[in-house]
């Protein structure tokens, strides 16, 4: 069986298109970009091919491309999770080129913000426990969370996406939040 579906795979280019654009809207639900969606959808096409010749065919063969999308789409949205951009770590009202931050020995005037060490990694541990938060909760809370609050996606588009109501949407989301909000608890309120 196995060598028949490699086959077929091999000879029908037709699997690729007919799939390929509704990989992506897969992905793109749990992904931040229409990039990233494209490069889930690009590893995901590479692990058919490499996996192909193991598929047993318990199941249909779109449902395991689809399941094999899913689970690298959830991997890579828990990385991108826990990934801080240094633009949101950087002041970005300091320019690094101005030539006034040099005093007359040509030595650095006020090369970085007035913010202490200590806020600065007050501030990364944050970051990093609001990503353990994120990551500790239940599928579907995390799911609603990341698109409302990560994404901006529009609660009629999640409830669609997600396949729930609007009502179950809302408590998803505030269940969410609470427990993101319980989980920091003390490392919020000692940075204030």
């Amino acid at each position: 069986m196995p060598t028949a579906c490699a086959a077929t795979l091999e000879l029908s280019p037709s699997l690729v298109r007919r799939h390929h654009e509704r990989m992506l809207g897969v992905a793109g639900r749990f992904t931040a970009n229409r990039a990233l969606a494209e490069e889930i959808v690009q590893e995901t096409w590479e692990a058919v091919l490499t996996g192909l010749v193991g598929f047993e065919g318990r199941s249909t063969l779109e449902r395991w491309m689809y399941t094999i999308l899913t689970n690298r789409s959830r991997t890579r949205a828990r990385r991108e999770a826990r990934t801080v951009p240094m633009s949101s770590i950087a002041e970005p009202s300091i320019d690094p080129l101005d030539t006034a931050r040099f005093d007359d020995r040509v030595a650095w005037g006020r090369a970085w913000s007035s913010e202490t060490p200590e806020a600065v990694a007050h501030r990364r541990e944050l970051v990093d426990r609001v990503g353990e938060a994120i990551d500790a909760l239940p599928r579907r809370q995390r799911e609603v969370l990341l698109l409302r609050d990560v994404r901006n996606v529009e609660a009629s588009e999640v409830c669609r996406q997600l396949g729930v109501s609007e009502g179950n949407q809302r408590v998803l989301l505030h269940r969410a939040r609470a427990a993101v909000r319980e989980a920091l608890g003390e490392l919020a309120s000692a940075g204030a």
